[in-house]
């Protein structure tokens, strides 16, 4: 496994190999992900992440409300289908 040391100025270098294999070049935005027990970079994503909560309400039904059961059975016929 590839190490690196943190300077004073808390700065790390990557090694090369690495960079190469990632296509991380002079300039690339890295993202930091941290987590419980460490850190884990990579380049930029060029779509935002979204959440749930960001999707709801973007697809409306104009129809007839539908019952539990009606719901329920489209669920279980889109799961049949997708096999």
């Amino acid at each position: 496994m590839p190490k690196t040391t943190l300077s004073t100025k808390g700065q790390v270098v990557i090694p090369k190999g690495i960079r190469q294999r990632h296509g991380w070049v002079v300039g690339s935005t890295i993202e930091l992900e941290e987590l419980e027990d460490g850190v884990v970079l990579r380049k930029e994503r060029r779509v935002p992440r979204t959440s749930i909560d960001d999707l709801l309400g973007c697809v409306t039904y104009d129809g007839p409300s539908k019952t539990l059961e009606e719901m329920d059975q489209g669920i279980a016929k889109g799961a049949r289908e997708s096999k």
